[in-house]
């Protein structure tokens, strides 16, 4: 039993380090690929249109997944999907460094 324990610890230790280094992305090359987003999400993250959200100041890590799960079909969107089909991992992690690192607001 308390191999097994032990066995767990470290797998969610991994687990949860390897999930936080794929979010480790570079905010200024997020903003410079971030003009596409602006059309719906809004210059500084902040969208002026009603149904679409605000990317500033939400969580990376959330942001990673979003983003990877509309690109990868798992979560579907007329418009997000066909957007996030061409981003690499890296451009995901960047951009979602970027919109974490501005300030929340509505």
């Amino acid at each position: 039993m308390q191999k097994a324990l032990k066995s767990l610890l470290v797998f969610a230790v991994l687990s949860a380090t390897s999930h936080l280094s794929l979010a480790a992305g570079d905010p200024a090359k997020g903003k410079a690929k971030a003009t596409t987003c602006a059309a719906c999400h809004g210059a500084n993250g902040i969208s002026m249109i009603p149904n679409y959200p605000n990317l500033a100041g939400q969580k990376e890590l959330y942001l990673v997944d979003a983003i990877k799960a509309y690109r990868d079909g798992t979560r579907k969107n007329p418009v997000m999907s066909p957007m996030a089909a061409a981003l690499s991992d890296e451009d995901i992690a960047n951009l979602a460094a970027y919109f974490s690192s501005l300030p929340a607001g509505g």
